[in-house]
């Protein structure tokens, strides 16, 4: 029995809760997320919680799908209350970034600039060298964040590159004569 899937999801002010046979849906007021319910899992809410349950302990698969629905909806409960957010940094000589409207233009040293265009439910914020990245799914803003790192990755000489706020890149030595 999963530990993560026996603790209640507590809801905070302002987040409605629809539960239906096969899905829930949470809305708060940074927007609406839906989460599948997979068979022998139910969800039900008591006051000013969530509890899930599982009726078929037994098998090793809904074991791991109890754990997961709960942190899927725990996820959406903070994700539409407070929103997630992940900061990158550009570190390199010339390496900037400037919004433009829903496009994020980079400049990672090639030859041309990199444009991105930024999913629906998705904000970036652009200072200088540090680019954050917010919304309510939290796997969308992680998504967005992997696929602007994924442009220009740190590299183990010099260091330059993208790389989220607060990554320890491990630094080779180079080449002796």
């Amino acid at each position: 029995m999963s530990r993560i899937g026996k603790q209640p999801i507590v809801i905070p002010a302002g987040v409605d809760v629809i539960i239906e046979a096969d899905q829930v849906t949470i809305k708060g007021a940074k927007g609406t997320m839906v989460s599948p319910l997979f068979p022998h899992i139910t969800v039900s809410q008591e006051g000013t919680s969530l509890q899930v349950a599982c009726s078929d302990v037994e098998t090793k698969k809904t074991n791991a799908l109890f754990g997961l629905v709960r942190s899927l909806l725990a996820n959406n409960v903070v994700g539409v209350s407070q929103g997630f957010n992940k900061v990158l940094e550009l570190r390199g000589v010339g390496y900037r970034a400037q919004l433009k409207g829903r496009i994020l233009g980079l400049s990672l040293g090639f030859s041309h600039p990199v444009e991105y265009p930024l999913p629906e439910g998705v904000d970036a914020v652009v200072e200088q060298t540090k680019i954050t990245i917010s919304g309510y799914d939290k796997q969308q803003v992680g998504q967005v964040a992997a696929e602007i790192r994924a442009f220009r990755p740190p590299e183990p000489y010099k260091g330059k590159g993208v790389r989220y706020q607060g990554e320890r890149v491990i630094m080779k030595e180079g080449k002796r004569a």
